[in-house]
């Protein structure tokens, strides 16, 4: 079985519908290279609330569970999207939890690591950030849906 390499991941992030949408394939490929890859087994914690992340993580394989506490569980993550991308904004602790429904690889980037690629790609920031924006409002208008969803049943 041949082993999936650092362009088939490219592939899958910048074909995803729902992550960072406005980053080119040339970003992903900047950004790949940078990131720490790391892998959870069935039922770990990606993202624990109320703990810093310092970073944001970037699904590439598997899915992944949003807990908000009194809530339902959201839709799962997959392949392509973002998680951690509040506590990274706002250098705050996580306001979710996030737990991997099956076996899941995820990019990190922490921080620093962002921030030096953005010095030297302002473009690549501006692109960054643009797409969170965008997955964040879908995300809210989401988590919309399914509180007036709740309340009509």
């Amino acid at each position: 079985m041949p082993k999936e390499g650092p362009q088939h991941d490219v592939s899958v992030l910048s074909s995803s519908k729902s992550g960072l949408v406005y980053l080119t394939a040339n970003d992903w490929t900047l950004i790949a290279d940078k990131a720490v890859r790391l892998q959870f087994k069935t039922g770990d914690h990606i993202i624990q609330q109320g703990k810093r992340t310092h970073g944001v993580f970037v699904l590439v394989k598997g899915k992944a569970s949003v807990q908000i506490p009194s809530q339902e569980t959201l839709p799962a993550l997959g392949p392509g999207e973002v998680c951690g991308e509040i506590s990274f904004l706002d250098e705050q602790p996580a306001t979710v939890n996030v737990v991997a429904n099956e076996p899941v690889e995820a990019y990190y980037l922490d921080r620093p690591t962002l921030q030096s690629l953005f010095e030297l790609y302002p473009h690549l920031g501006s692109r960054f950030y643009h797409s969170l924006a965008s997955s964040m409002s879908r995300r809210f208008r989401e988590l919309i849906g399914h509180a007036v969803l709740a309340k009509k049943q």
